[in-house]
Order: C-alpha cells, then structure tokens, then sequence
C-alpha cells in the first residue's frame, strides 16, 4: 500500500470513501460520531489544499484517506479527566477512513504519521469502539476528553515514539 499526498482529483472518491466510513459507524452502533455530513466537503477540500490529506492507494485505486495536521490543535487546549502526555510538539490524526476494500488502513496510516513526527494526538468518538480498540492496541494511550468544535465530547489519545 502506498500513501500520498491528496489532490483535488482524488475529491470524488474521498467523498465516496467517508460516506461508507459514515454507513460503517452507523452499522456499528456509533451514528452520531459523522453523523450525514461529516466530514463537510469543504474541510476535506481545505484538507487537500494545504496539503495535510493523505490517500492510502493500492495498484492505483484509492482505498483509505486521513489527515495530518502539524501543529496545535485548537480543541486539544482544554483535556478534562486526565492530561496530555507531554506539551511538545505534535502533529494530530483526523479524519481517518478506509473504502472497506482493504483491511489495515488505520494501521498504515500510524505508522506513517509516526514516521513523520515522533509525537501524536488523535481523538474518537465514545461509541467508536472499533477506533478506541485499534489506538490502543497500537500503543496509543487514553489521556482524557476533549470536546471537538460542536462542543461534543471525544476521547483522547496520544502516542510518543521514541526516536
């Protein structure tokens, strides 16, 4: 599998990607995480502008997306019901999916966002059970609650990789 930057050719099939990532979390009991529209086209299309969203390819079909986002992330300012493991600087996990044609997506998608930076930060939803279980079995760790722009709350994580 191959990772790459994302172009704006590629919106099509990214926007087809969340809405079976959307289809997923609704069939596995967590419909409010995405919701209908989440992630909205315009975010994915500034994803893509600035060069933070990144296509997991294979033989040239696209088969995964996520972005990542160096520096500090505004909802990640407040944690309640614990702390962050450090204050250095991160790079923070979003919006990750996978078109349901390949299995361990989210698996590439750590270890390269781990080869960029050796600190990171991602959050998911209560009822992502399926999320919480692959950060942590990836050595991520339960830091506390963040409560993301809507002012819902979501489950924190962060992983420091020695370098």
């Amino acid at each position: 599998m191959t990772i790459r930057k994302a172009v704006l050719e590629d919106l099509d099939e990214i926007l087809a990607i969340y809405e079976h990532a959307r289809e997923q979390m609704r069939l596995s009991g967590n419909p409010s995480q995405w919701g209908t529209g989440n992630p909205p086209v315009e975010v994915v299309k500034n994803d893509i502008r600035t060069g933070n969203s990144y296509v997991l390819t294979e033989n040239d079909t696209i088969c995964g997306v996520f972005a990542l986002v160096f520096g500090e992330e505004p909802t990640y300012a407040q944690i309640e019901d614990g702390a962050w493991q450090n204050d250095a600087p991160y790079a923070t996990i979003h919006r990750v999916a996978g078109s349901g044609a390949r299995k361990g997506i989210l698996r590439h998608c750590l270890s390269f966002c781990e080869a960029q930076i050796p600190n990171i930060r991602v959050d998911t939803h209560a009822d992502n059970h399926i999320m919480q279980h692959l950060l942590e079995a990836s050595g991520y760790v339960r830091c506390g609650i963040i409560h993301v722009a809507d002012k819902t709350p979501r489950i924190a994580y962060q992983k420091t990789v020695p370098e």
